[in-house]
Parts: C-alpha cells; structure tokens; sequence
C-alpha cells in the first residue's frame, strides 16, 4: 500500500495526490491519499490508525506531510518519499498563525500556538537513512531545502536546481520513487 500524506492547508485531491493516484491506478497497485485534519494530533491519529490496518504500506510525504512521513517511517520502520519536506514547520508554520486558507475549498481554518506545540512532538531521530528518498528543489519558495539534507545526508537524494514547493515536473519522479519504495 502506497499512502501519500499532503502538506499544510492541502488535501487528498491536491495535484501531486491526483497525479500519484492516476500513477498507481495505471499500475493496479494500491493507493491512498487521505484528505488529513489541519490539527496535527488528529492527522496522526489517523494516520497511524492506516498504517495499522493496512499491509506493507510505504509512505510518500510532501512537505508537512513529509515531516508526519519521518515520525511514521521512524515509528513502524518503513520506507519513505519525502517531497520538499518540512523539516521543523514547528518553527516555519509560525508565519501562518491567524486564519489561513483551506487550498480545497477556499474555507479558513484557525492555526494557534497549541498547533505548532503539537507539531513539536513529533520531532523524531532518524535511524537508517537508507530507507529515506529525498526529492527537493533548490527554488522551493517556503522552505530551505538544505534543511533536509542536513537532516537526511545519508538519504538518497534528488536534488535539481529551480523548481518550486509544489516540485515542478514531479510526474517525471514516479518511477524513481516506485522503484525505491517498492524495490528491495
């Protein structure tokens, strides 16, 4: 089981999530994409509850969700694709506190303090970083890409110069990041 986790304010409709599900549909493998609670401890939860209940699950996380990624990866001793990810949005999500938007239906959502708090628990050492694939552009407008490698240098990693947060041209990664999840 594939589970990609989106990031902040997105959801499971989002367009790496949709181009990933087409992926894996082409594929007949299976694939999940849950549009996630904007509250960190309820996103976890339901997280963890999947990776309970579903078998041989490998995680692909962009941004937030790449942070949320590490912490399950770490936990259940899984293989993960990070995307751009946060590495302390504990710290890089202060910037949005107040009302932000919701990218699937334009709603607002509070983010407080006590969010960023709850973030910060799940603040996780890495072990092997062999079971880590790090893809990230250097033009990613929010966050510093060095952050990751700093983190994960011993992850295998996809570094291009340009792009954006989104990760232009992902599309063109899938196989990359099948052949690793996936692979021995």
């Amino acid at each position: 089981m594939i589970l990609y986790i989106h990031g902040f304010s997105s959801h499971g409709y989002g367009g790496k999530a949709k181009a990933l599900r087409a992926y894996y549909r082409d594929r007949e493998a299976d694939f999940i994409a849950p549009s996630l609670s904007y509250v960190p401890e309820l996103a976890i939860q339901t997280l963890e509850e999947l990776m309970e209940v579903c078998d041989d699950v490998k995680l692909i996380g962009s941004s937030l969700g790449g942070y949320y990624a590490i912490y399950l990866a770490e936990k259940y001793g899984v293989k993960a694709a990070l995307i751009n990810p946060a590495i302390h949005p504990y710290k890089t999500l202060k910037r949005t506190l107040g009302t932000p938007p919701n990218f699937y239906d334009g709603s607002h959502f509070e983010w407080r303090e006590s969010h960023l708090e709850m973030l910060g628990k799940y603040e996780t050492k890495i072990g092997d970083q062999e079971k880590y694939l790090l893809l990230l552009q250097k033009g990613d407008e929010v966050l510093d890409y060095r952050e990751a490698v700093e983190k994960l240098p011993g992850a295998k990693q996809i570094i291009e110069e340009g792009g954006d947060h989104g990760f232009s041209g992902i599309e063109k990664h899938f196989a990359q990041i099948e052949t690793f999840l996936c692979g021995s």
